[in-house]
Order: structure tokens, then sequence, then C-alpha cells
């Protein structure tokens, strides 16, 4: 597919990479030299220096010929101006990156009435992101499939825990695990798609799926009392606070804010009503202990520093509170965080580049009737859990799974038919018009047939 980007900052980089790396041809618009010489000293693209709302700069790059324009530049503005006139050049799909929680709520109209394809926002992203792992406290991470149907779970092996030491087969035999797959395990640095001799181990992660009666029976059989979370406290009062302080009160959730400026701690106050919010420095030990910081069910640091939300949430740590999130803007910083015991992050920029680049296939894949429903990218991104949406010709279709030569580090994790969930064995089929879930370290899968040897 011929793609433009707009915008090399750390999502746009990003997305040079993946994109191009899956065989797209790429043509990068950065206003600055500097910038736009670095992403292609290390990206096999094209390059123009110029504004992207610039009418010329466009027509240079030919954007009439561009299957997807995608602008991701500082300015919301410049992203919305650009991807309009990108659909006027003949542009066939455009992607905006919009910030702004003012524009945010007027999102829908602006799409539908200046024709801009998709409007992301990597702050209210992050924040559907973190509620959805505020409703799993025992999970590092969490994931849905299939319109939250099924859910993708990653899980720390505890020492001398049930799970330590047990083959999967074993694992398979338990009565309370039923409707549960172990698809993931990561070890150090090795990824596995664990077959049934495989011996769990402390330390392991271990990405489980199932749906989410199953998996509350799961964590019940191991001890884990999966207490529904009630009470949160934000350190930090920035755009993903806004969002996420929304979903949780309309959860019912207690909710405190700390937030150092005092303008914006006034204008959350103002905001949100039943919340409390303080004004006052979250890495202050003193506050936090006469904020009775332990008392919280969870913690979510989100200041604008990586060092300081590292910091907040080791003392969470220490402090017992048993669910705690970080916000990380260096991807760098991700082998540190694992040495220091913190395992739930959330990373902004890489959530939207990870929903572009899921749109991107989708659009290359709908092109062959072969629709990828649902990609996520796990276990540090060397695995890829893909729903597709099995066509009428599939080669895959009507034959029993025993009798398929599937590639090796490659699982069929699901089977939806008709909304029921299917948890396959040998026996069973894939139809057309089911939904698979397929879990494979192989990357760039984009066509169900490509399941087979």
């Amino acid at each position: 597919m011929k793609i433009i980007i707009v915008g090399a900052g750390k999502i746009g980089e990003l997305l040079c990479k993946d994109l191009a790396s899956e065989g797209n041809d790429i043509t990068l618009i950065e206003q600055n030299a500097k910038i736009l010489d670095r992403v292609l000293s290390s990206s096999d693209i094209m390059g123009i220096m110029g504004n992207g709302a610039n009418c010329d700069i466009l027509i240079e790059a030919n954007v009439k010929a561009c299957d997807v324009f995608i602008a991701v530049t500082q300015s919301d503005e410049i992203n919305i101006i650009s991807s309009v006139m990108a659909k006027k050049l003949g542009a066939k799909y455009s992607i905006a990156r919009v910030r702004n929680p003012e524009y945010f709520t007027q999102m829908q109209f602006m799409s539908e009435s200046l024709g801009i394809d998709a409007m992301l926002n990597p702050e209210a992203e992050s924040a559907y992101c973190i509620a959805r792992n505020l409703e799993f406290p025992t999970a590092l991470n969490v994931e849905t499939f299939s319109s939250n149907k099924v859910n993708i779970v990653e899980l720390m092996v505890e020492e001398n825990s049930y799970l330590d030491g047990l083959k999967l087969i074993d694992f398979k035999k338990n009565k309370n695990f039923k409707g549960i797959l172990v698809c993931i395990v990561k070890r150090g640095k090795d990824i596995y798609i664990p077959t049934g001799n495989f011996v769990l181990q402390a330390k392991d992660k271990i990405y489980v799926t199932g749906i989410q009666s199953d998996l509350s029976n799961f964590y019940k059989s191991l001890g884990h009392v999966e207490e529904r979370i009630k009470s949160v406290v934000i350190v930090g009062g920035g755009r993903i606070t806004y969002y996420l302080t929304s979903i949780l009160l309309e959860r019912k959730i207690d909710v405190k804010i700390i937030e150092l400026n005092e303008d914006r701690a006034k204008k959350l106050s103002e905001t949100f009503e039943n919340a409390i919010v303080v004004h006052g420095n979250g890495t202050d030990s003193d506050l936090l202990e006469e904020e009775r910081f332990d008392k919280y069910d969870a913690c979510v640091s989100l200041t604008g520093i990586d060092e300081e939300n590292i910091i907040i949430s080791m003392y969470a740590n220490k402090k017992g509170i048993k669910k705690n999130i970080t916000k990380i803007n260096g991807i760098s910083l991700f082998n540190v965080l694992e040495l220091v015991g913190l395992q739930s992050i959330v990373t902004p920029k890489k959530i939207v580049a990870d929903n572009i680049v899921k749109i991107v296939r989708s659009l290359a894949s709908s092109q062959k009737e072969d629709n990828i429903e649902t990609l996520y990218r796990i276990a540090d991104n060397n695995v890829e859990a893909i729903e597709f949406k099995v066509p009428e010709d599939s080669l895959v279709s009507g034959i029993p799974l025993k009798d398929l030569n599937i590639k090796k580090n490659l699982l069929i994790a699901y089977i939806i038919r008709e909304n029921q969930l299917i948890f396959p064995g040998g026996n069973d089929t894939i139809e057309a018009g089911d939904r698979v879930i397929i879990i494979t370290t192989e990357k760039y899968l984009n066509n169900i047939n490509k399941i087979l040897k």
C-alpha cells in the first residue's frame, strides 16, 4: 500500500518503521530537516521536507495515489487540515491524531462532516487501556477481542504457586481452569507458544485467554481474591487523567487526584465535583502519607516525567497497593522497569501507533476480502494476536483442525460462530463467516490462509 505520514515525532517514527517493514511504500513529510534526515537514515522510506498542510507539498507527495494518509504532528489543527486536504486531493483513507479534549467530544461530528475516516486520541486511548486493566486487579496487562467477549490477560507465575512447575497438559485437565488457554509464555528474553509438554516456572510471564467469568474462576482457584477495585489514586492531572477520571466516576469508583500545578488542580476540581483533587507534589512521601495513599486499591502514575512515575509506582508497591499502573513515554526504559518490579505499563504513543497499524493492516486485508477484525501486538511486540473474519473461499474452511497442516509457533485460540464462543479441539472446523483468534510469533500475518505451512 502507498502510505503518506505527516510528522516525524515518536509516533511518526514508530509508524515509519512498522509499516515499512510490512512492505508498504512510505513517504514521510516533516518540516524539520534534522528530524527528517534522522528518520530516513534508519528506515527504507521516501522523505519530503515541508508542511503537511501545504497543498503543493501534498501534490509533490503524490497524495492522489495514496491508499492511507496519516497525520500525527504535534498540532491538532495541522493534522485535521492536512487530512481534509488529502481526502479532497484523492487519498482513499485518512487518519488524524487529535489530542485536545475540546475536540474529543466533537470527533464523530468532525469526522463525518470533514470526511476524515479515523480520528485517534492517544490520551483517551490510554485512559481506556488503563480502565480495562483496572477491571482485572491481578493482571499485568489486558486486551480484548470480539466486542469484549474474549480477554487476553498477562500474569506472572509466582514462586511456589500451583502454576510453578506445572506441565500444561495437566493445566488443561484441571476443571477449575475450564475455558482458559495459556497461549504465550515469556521467560526472560525467550518467547514460547507452548505445547502440552511445556512446564511453567516461577517468574514466567504467561498470557492466558478466556471470558471474564472463566478468568474469575481461574484466579480464585489460584488463591487470588479478585475483589473489584473501588478506589484509585491518580498522580498527575494531565489529559489522560481527564479521560480516566470520567470513566472511573461513571463506574462509581472513588477517585483522588494529586496535581502539582495549582491552576490545573483547580480546573480538575471544578470539572469533577465527585473526585477529590489535591494540590501537591505526588513524589512527596509526607504528602502521600497525609492523603492516606496506602488505603487506595490502585495507584496510577500519570505525571509528565517518566522518572517521577517510576518512583511513585515503586513507592506504591512498597506500601502494598495491590494494583499499580505506570505511564512511560520512553520505550527504552522498559527493560529497567522489569528490574525494579513494575509490570503494568502504559505508553500513549505506542498505543496510538499500534492502533494505526491495526487500521492499516485491516484496510490491506479488506482489499483481499480477508478481514482483520482486531490486532494486538503483545509480549514486547514479539507476538501478534489477530482476529480474522473467514471468507467464503478460505483454504482452511470445513477441515478438522487436526487435519490442517498448521505452521509452528501458531495457535488457534478461539472460534466465534454466530456469537457462540468455541474453545477448539482437534475435531472442530473453521467455517466461512467465523471469526477466528490466532496467536502467532510470525510477523505480519494478514491472511487466514497463511496459517498453513
